[in-house]
């Protein structure tokens, strides 16, 4: 399998990191949530290239190895414009319209970049946890979680650790902290924090006084997705409710659904062979139609 390091330019000429699995075959890009970076699709992306298809793995901007952005523009739009920058890119290098799995705020900005932004620009859709009726409490949980270290960060990984473990009691704690290394970034000061612009999580959506206008234009976008569309929710999700994804079915009656069990928010950290067994048909099936 190949592998290696891609870059793209984002709308505002920002830098975006992604690695490429796979040389040939049906082009999937993958975004992160808010906080992680491209690293946390790694088993998914081996496992979608060895199907016969290439993946690439965006670090979003302000996240991973991509450019923090001037200007503070960190809105859903700004993640979306992103989105749909990059996929034009790899349908110009490859030929072929990506299909876009996008967990969380990567999957708000998906909805955004096909349903609003650039219509045409991505083949398909598959939402990882996410639908545009945000649930407030849910959001203001996992920023509660994001902003408790970001000015004193921690003074071990192994600390950093610790606090996610309490945050996901019900996941089970990795034998390693490889995986969890390549999100913090060691500083002058000896403390670790995690790697992304702390502006972010003040710019992570949009001001109060927009909340409103951004729900609206999310709900627009989604109900203007006529590509192959997939939601995949933790059944234990703290942030997508069965009212939610009812809504969504309405908005995009096309779209095939499914829930991953014994998994929240996180879906493909809870149990990424799940996961990636849940969205492996939605793909082929595409693959075998293009």
């Amino acid at each position: 399998m190949n592998r290696g390091t891609h870059e793209f330019i984002g709308a505002d000429g920002n830098r975006i990191v992604a690695d490429r699995y796979g040389a040939e075959g049906q082009t999937v890009m993958m975004m992160h949530g808010g906080g992680q970076t491209r690293h946390s699709w790694g088993k998914t992306a081996e496992m979608i290239a060895n199907a016969g298809m290439q993946a690439f793995c965006l670090d979003m901007r302000g996240h991973g190895d991509s450019a923090w952005v001037d200007g503070e523009k960190y809105f859903f739009s700004d993640f979306g414009a992103d989105v749909a920058a990059a996929a034009t890119q790899i349908h110009e290098e490859t030929g072929i319209k990506p299909i876009a799995i996008g967990a969380s705020l990567g999957g708000l900005a998906s909805i955004l970049a096909e349903g609003a932004l650039r219509p045409g620009a991505l083949a398909g859709v598959i939402l990882v946890d996410v639908t545009p009726r945000l649930d407030e409490g849910g959001v203001n949980k996992i920023l509660s979680f994001m902003a408790e270290k970001v000015e004193d960060g921690f003074g071990s990984v192994e600390e950093a650790a610790d606090m996610i473990a309490s945050y996901l009691p019900h996941r089970k704690r990795p034998k390693t902290l490889d995986g969890l290394s390549k999100n913090l970034r060691l500083r002058e000061d000896g403390r670790y924090r995690w790697h992304w612009d702390p502006r972010f999580i003040t710019h992570h959506a949009d001001r109060a006084d927009m909340k409103e206008q951004v729900q609206s234009q999310l709900l627009e976008a989604a109900a203007n997705l006529k590509v192959p569309s997939m939601l995949v929710r933790g059944a234990a999700s703290e942030l997508v409710k069965q009212s939610h994804v009812d809504e969504f079915l309405e908005l995009v009656p096309h779209a095939q659904f499914t829930d991953v069990k014994e998994a929240g928010h996180m879906v493909a950290g809870d149990v990424n062979d799940i996961f990636t067994a849940a969205i492996m048909p939605f793909l082929k099936e595409y693959q075998a139609a293009a």
